[in-house]
C-alpha cells in the first residue's frame, strides 16, 4: 500500500500554497508515496477578505479534522501572524479534539513550513511555537535540520526557511518564493516522505 502524505496548509495570498505545491512534488518523487494537498477552512467573512484584497481560493479541497487520521504523515504549512501560526490554522487544530482524545495521530511523522513578512518576522518562532500542537497529538516532529546541504548556508541572497522547515518571505506581499526556497520545499517533501515510508514499512 502507498504511504499517504497529506500536505495541509492555509494560504491567504498564495505564498504558502506555492511552497505546498513544491513539497507535494518532493513527496511524490519518493517511490511508493502518494501525496495530497489540502486546505484548512477559512474563518474570515467574505466581506473582510474582499477589503483585504485576498484573491479567490484555489481549487485544492478543504480538509476536515477527522481526515487527518487517514494520513501516514502530515506536513503543515501556514503564514505567520506576530511570530506564530495564523489563526485560521490554529482554529483548524483546535477542532481536532476528537483525534487528540483517542490519540489517532500519535506516532505519525509531521513537518512544518511557513511564510513570514520579514527576516525578523518569525522564521524560527513560528515553527517553534507550532511544535506544541504536534506534541499534544503525539506526532513525531521531523525537522529538516541541515539535510538541505549548501542551500542552508546561502548568504548571497535573502532566503526563508530554517532547520525547522521550509519557508519564504512575503515582504509587502509582492515577493514570491525564490528558486532556492522552492528547492528547499521540494527537499522537505522528499525528506519527510522518505522517513514516513520507512516507518510504515517497519510497522
Amino acid at each position: 500500500m502507498a504511504t499517504k502524505v497529506y500536505v495541509v496548509y492555509y494560504s491567504m495570498y498564495g505564498h504558502v500554497e506555492k511552497l505546498a505545491e513544491e513539497i507535494k512534488k518532493g513527496a511524490d518523487s519518493v517511490e511508493g508515496v502518494e501525496a495530497t494537498l489540502w486546505q484548512v477552512p477559512e474563518t474570515l467573512p467574505e466581506e473582510v477578505l474582499m477589503k483585504m484584497n485576498v484573491p479567490p481560493r484555489s481549487e485544492v479541497p478543504t480538509i476536515e479534522p477527522r481526515q487527518l487520521a487517514d494520513a501516514d504523515a502530515l506536513i503543515f504549512g501556514f503564514p505567520t501572524r506576530y511570530g506564530m501560526m495564523a489563526a485560521q490554522f490554529k482554529a483548524f487544530l483546535d477542532a481536532t479534539g476528537g483525534l487528540w482524545r483517542t490519540q489517532q495521530l500519535a506516532g505519525k511523522p509531521a513537518g512544518i513550513f511557513y511564510s513570514t513578512g520579514s527576516q525578523g518576522g518569525g522564521q524560527e518562532t513560528t515553527p517553534l511555537t507550532a511544535i506544541t500542537q504536534l506534541v499534544h497529538h503525539g506526532l513525531i516532529y521531523v525537522p529538516i535540520g541541515y539535510t538541505f546541504g549548501a542551500g542552508m548556508f546561502e548568504m548571497e541572497e535573502v532566503k526563508g526557511g530554517s532547520p525547522y522547515g521550509a519557508g519564504t518571505f512575503a515582504g509587502d506581499g509582492t515577493r514570491q518564493p525564490t528558486k532556492l526556497e522552492l528547492e528547499q520545499a521540494f527537499h522537505q517533501g522528499k525528506y519527510i516522505s522518505g522517513i514516513a515510508k520507512k516507518l510504515k514499512g517497519s510497522a
